[in-house]
Parts: C-alpha cells; sequence; structure tokens
C-alpha cells in the first residue's frame, strides 16, 4: 500500500462546495453567542461600576467631613480629563451652591493615607 491510495477515501466525491449550515442558521448562532456574552459580561461591569460609585461617594463624605466640615453636601464624580487624570475627584459644596474641589480619590475610589516618614527621616 502506497501513501498516495487511501482506502477510506476511495469512494469518496468531494460535495458542491455548499455551506454546511444555512444563512439564517448562522445568524442565529451569531445572535445567541451575542446574547450570551453580554449574558456573561453585563452583570460584572455592572457590579463594578455600581461599587465604585458607592465607596467614591462614602470616601467623599469622610474627606469633606474632615477637610471641609462647614460644607453643606460631598459630590464625588468620574472625571477623564481631571486635574491628576482620569479618575475620582471629591468636591465639597458649599451654601450659595458653589463646589470646591478636595482632592482626586484616584482611578479606583479610596483614601489613602499620607506616608508617615521612617525613623532618623526629616519630614
Amino acid at each position: 500500500m502506497t501513501d498516495e491510495y487511501h482506502r477510506e477515501l476511495a469512494e469518496y466525491e468531494p460535495g458542491d462546495g455548499r455551506p454546511v449550515h444555512s444563512a439564517r442558521r448562522v445568524r442565529a448562532l451569531r445572535i445567541m453567542v451575542m446574547v450570551g456574552l453580554a449574558g456573561l459580561l453585563l452583570p460584572g461591569l455592572l457590579v463594578t461600576v455600581s461599587t465604585q460609585i458607592s465607596t467614591a461617594g462614602a470616601a467623599c463624605e469622610i474627606v469633606v467631613a474632615q477637610s471641609a466640615p462647614d460644607s453643606v453636601d460631598a459630590a464625588a464624580r468620574f472625571e477623564l480629563t481631571g486635574a491628576e487624570g482620569p479618575g475620582w475627584y471629591c468636591y465639597a459644596r458649599q451654601y450659595g451652591g458653589s463646589e470646591i474641589l478636595l482632592r482626586s480619590l484616584g482611578l479606583i475610589p479610596g483614601l489613602s493615607t499620607p506616608h508617615a516618614p521612617s525613623p532618623g527621616q526629616s519630614a
């Protein structure tokens, strides 16, 4: 037996070149895959965004209570073109409607404490 002769292919006749599945079935499968991907990714995205919103609001309230206790309200906003780049920024609302930028909360909102100098180092 040579490599050019295969018994299992002796009676094989190539098809007419048409696709195995119809265009309607391929379209339905693509739609189902897209819906499945959205069903997997959308809940995670929504949970992440809602967690960041609540964390930024809580952190901003703490900053406003410490830095501007005479203010009326605290507002945390996500800004793409902020002073320190994209991230969450904390504003204190004063009586009369004016807002004062207190600090950046970062891209992932949270409070960071200033680093204390190590023993033997001057501040």
